[in-house]
């Protein structure tokens, strides 16, 4: 059996294409896999780095404002829906699945035009851009919220939550802190502002370090590529202390276990995370997201008593003051926990890959 994956951009889409792959070659190792991504984004490094072969193609997204980029924009798309339908003529997959982000237009337009079964795994509580448009020509789409009815059509929904690695929830507190050189003795906080970083997160966490080693609490702090450098002198004076500046963290699994309290973005992927590793949470969610969707994936914990929410315009002067009451505070931490363990979907890779199997069969 054959099958191209196709999206990216951040790990919020690459993650969950890659669980999908695993499901996909734990049930069929013989199939074939093939990865299609946007050439110079990050899932032409972290899927090979997963083991899968990856194609990458010349697309980009709009700006929001007049650039040369755009005026480039349906040069494209057409030369990107080209090689698409030759990458498929080539391979020949049984079926696509798309995953959101620049590189999945292209490839289940091909691939939908050329009649061949196609899923979406859309993750967000507000429906991306190009899923939406592609909502009528693919088979089944995959959803992690209710109510996405709105954006899809109801015949072609399954809820099914979101793909999330089957490792983040395996690993143990004794081997993070060897691994991360953690002392088992304090509390320890993880900040994670996605896979590319966040601006908001970072000067915060920077701003806060003194408080932080005053308490006595030490941190994982993944800073993202390009504010790296910058938080790495900030941290180093604190190295001591425990106080981490890390530019990318692989081992998710040993950071969630590490941590007592996260601070985080509210994309569907860290969601979905928390969920399963039961971590209490302080969200902030981006403000820089299509229709404000990270506040809304925050909205569903928060409602039920599953997580905390500072907006980003207040992070400067509240993020750390509620942070530093959690992590005094166990039983709140327990509580948190305790809640959004319990909206986690830990089947939900295997549900997707069951409605793909489906349609193959039809």
């Amino acid at each position: 059996m054959k099958f191209i994956i196709s999206g990216g951009g951040t790990g919020g889409h690459i993650f969950p294409a890659v669980a999908i792959a695993n499901e996909i070659r734990r049930r069929e190792p013989t199939a074939e896999i093939l990865f299609v991504g946007a050439s110079g984004r990050m899932e032409m490094t972290r899927v090979p780095e997963a083991g899968y072969e990856i194609v990458g193609l010349d697309i980009t997204g709009l700006q929001r404002r007049l650039t040369p980029q755009n005026l480039l924009f349906p040069v494209r798309v057409f030369r990107s829906v080209r090689k698409a339908g030759k990458l498929i003529e080539q391979f020949r997959p049984d079926a696509v699945v798309g995953v959101g982000g620049y590189a999945s237009a292209p490839v289940l337009l091909a691939a939908t035009s050329r009649g061949i079964p196609s899923l979406i795994q859309e993750q967000n509580s507000y429906a991306g851009l190009v899923n939406k448009l592609l909502a009528r020509r693919v088979s089944r789409i995959c959803v992690a919220y209710d109510g996405m009815e709105k954006f899809f059509p109801v015949d072609k929904l399954v809820l099914t939550g979101n793909p999330v690695r089957a490792e983040i929830t395996s690993g143990s507190r004794a081997e993070a802190q060897a691994f991360f050189n953690l002392d088992p003795g304090k509390k320890t906080l993880l900040v994670v502002g996605g896979s590319l970083g966040a601006r908001t997160l970072n000067l915060a966490t920077a701003a806060a370090l003194p408080r932080l080693r005053e308490a006595d609490v030490q941190l994982l702090w993944q800073t993202g590529k390009l504010y790296y450098p910058e938080a790495q002198q900030q941290a180093a004076p604190y190295a001591a202390d425990h106080l981490h500046a890390l530019e990318f963290i692989k081992r998710m699994d040993l950071a969630y276990a590490a941590a007592d309290v996260v601070i985080s973005r509210a994309g569907a992927l860290s969601v979905s995370e928390l969920s399963l590793t039961g971590k209490a949470a302080v969200l902030v969610p981006s403000p820089n997201v299509a229709e404000d969707h990270q506040t809304k994936n925050a909205l569903s914990l928060v409602s039920k008593g599953a997580a905390v929410l500072i907006t980003d315009e207040h992070a400067a002067e509240r993020l750390y003051d509620e942070t530093l009451r959690l992590l005094a505070d166990p039983a709140r931490q327990q509580q948190l926990g305790q809640r959004v363990h319990e909206l986690g979907r830990p089947e939900a890779t295997k549900a997707i890959v069951d409605e793909l199997f489906s349609i193959l069969k039809k």
